[in-house]
């Protein structure tokens, strides 16, 4: 890395005529880009717009085919990520990049232990400071964790700690929110306003609008590889950004509920894994979407696993349709007609490797196989068909997943439990990642399922998305259901007043707006 001295104004950092062309696709066209010292700027887009493209060559992670980076008022040449970091500026990734192996207070300091005898980490000293990042981010576990232990929200606060250790004159936060709570959210938020008060640069790329108007002081928007516009955000109306986000105007995200539930499609009783959920039951009728809500740990991924096969259970009974049924592993699941979008759609969701047709068809191989040889034919043919019902972006079925957007991924999951005719499906923080744009669309297609008779099972961290789409909200506590609410008395405040316990002590404060 060199740089060139070139004093600039009050900008900390100032990219001009970035562009960046993968093979068929120009991720970013002649994009220019300006980051004030001290403020907190959004960037927001669809996906695919060109958001993680920008973020990567402001790290050093991928350089750009053409235009100039100046940074600290010099021109930055040939950046690569240790050069980024030296220059402070330091990045949360969208998709975790620990090593899950290594404990938490490995993670924060990997690459920069602190040592005695210039030689040997000094483990003592690595585990009292990381502890004291992990404290200032309001995590609640021990420094000498495996991170293979935690779950997706304590990793982000492993990766959150790192970020804020590291002395950074500039942070770059993507997608930091998505396995939070509402009060996890906040509790980021007085971190990101404690840094600008330090006089640090915060990037913030986030699809919850939401967000942006609580914490961005400007914002930019990408669309197609370019920036269409950069403004205060109080200048911007929430109308105003989606419509330069995705060229068009949005009806309401959330479809009008108009059907009527049917008989009892899944009931369960009693689900219980110790120290993880504890007496769990409740049912689902046909057409009908319940929500499961609650903090994270609160049990709702275990009690989606427990009805997966994915968890063994210590005791518990699923009745599908009438009838007792046993439900040990995924397959056993799916031969019984569940479908199961995880989190993790990465790691647990689609095989990132093949393509989007051995995706879809990845649940239903039996049924487009005959005498135990795959009908390719059949196979193609109905890849194209979900394809297109999902409008699925992508030059060909025979793409590898990984190079689609996170919206088109999470498509391609939709896709496979449809071909499958799945008659119950679990939602596991279905829209996490995704823009505005694919969430209206994915909040229609679950809608369009219920429609059909099928059963769905959300599970989400936004309340406003459990709010807009479910019949039935039931919140948890500690592993346990500990109150159900219809659509219409379910509110904000309402599901933090159970999911954060507090109708165990009788209060009725609320525990900040969200």
């Amino acid at each position: 890395m060199g740089v060139e001295n070139e004093t600039k104004g009050t900008a900390l950092l100032r990219a001009t005529g970035i562009t960046k062309q993968f093979p068929g696709v120009l991720a970013l066209d002649r994009v220019d880009f300006e980051l004030l010292r001290g403020e907190v700027h959004a960037l927001v887009g669809e996906n695919g717009a060109g958001k993680s493209s920008l973020i990567k060559i402001l790290g050093g992670v991928l350089r750009q085919d053409a235009g100039t980076i100046e940074y600290d008022g010099k021109k930055v040449v040939h950046l690569d990520p240790h050069g980024a970091q030296k220059l402070g500026i330091s990045i949360i990734h969208q998709e975790s990049e620990l090593a899950l192996p290594f404990s938490a207070a490995e993670n924060i300091f990997l690459g920069r232990e602190p040592r005695r005898a210039k030689y040997f980490i000094d483990r003592r000293r690595l585990h009292r400071e990381a502890q004291l990042w992990l404290d200032r981010v309001g995590a609640r576990f021990k420094a000498n964790i495996p991170t293979r232990d935690l779950s997706l929200s304590q990793r982000r606060l492993v990766e959150l700690a790192r970020a804020v250790s590291m002395d950074a004159k500039l942070v770059i936060m993507d997608e930091p929110t998505t396995v939070f709570t509402e009060l996890e959210v906040e509790h980021l938020f007085e971190i990101v306003r404690s840094l600008k008060a330090q006089g640090v640069t915060t990037l913030y790329i986030s699809h919850r609008l939401a967000e942006i108007y609580s914490i961005a002081d400007r914002v930019t928007v990408l669309r197609d590889g370019k920036a269409i516009a950069t403004t205060a955000v109080q200048e911007a109306t929430e109308d105003k950004l989606i419509q330069w986000m995705v060229g068009r105007e949005l009806e309401r995200i959330f479809p009008t509920r108009s059907n009527s539930p049917g008989e009892e499609m899944l009931s369960v009783s009693d689900l219980t894994k110790k120290g993880v959920i504890q007496d769990v039951s409740f049912s689902v009728r046909r057409g009908e979407i319940v929500g499961l809500s609650g903090l994270v740990g609160a049990g709702r991924t275990a009690v989606a696993n427990a009805i997966f096969g994915a968890m063994k259970i210590d005791r518990g009974e699923i009745v599908l349709e009438g009838e007792r049924v046993k439900i040990d592993s995924p397959t056993a699941a799916i031969r019984h007609g569940i479908g199961f979008i995880p989190a993790d759609r990465k790691l647990d969701g689609v095989m990132l490797i093949k393509s989007v047709k051995e995706n879809i068809s990845l649940a239903s191989l039996k049924d487009l196989s005959r005498w135990s040889f795959l009908n390719w034919a059949r196979e193609k043919a109905e890849a194209r068909k979900y394809q297109e019902v999902l409008q699925i972006k992508t030059p060909s079925i025979n793409q590898i997943v990984m190079n689609l957007s996170g919206g088109n991924q999470q498509k391609v999951v939709f896709a496979r439990w449809l071909l499958m005719h799945a008659k119950v499906l679990i939602l596991d923080e279905p829209t996490v990642g995704i823009d505005v744009g694919a969430k209206q669309e994915i909040y229609h297609l679950m809608n369009e399922i219920a429609d059909e008779g099928r059963s769905v099972i959300m599970i989400s961290s936004e309340l406003l998305e459990v709010l807009g789409m479910c019949d039935r909200i039931l919140v948890m506590h500690e592993g346990r259901i500990v109150h159900e609410l219809s659509h219409e008395e379910a509110t904000q405040e309402e599901i933090l007043y159970y999911s954060a316990g507090m109708h165990e002590t009788g209060s009725r404060q609320v525990m900040g707006e969200s």
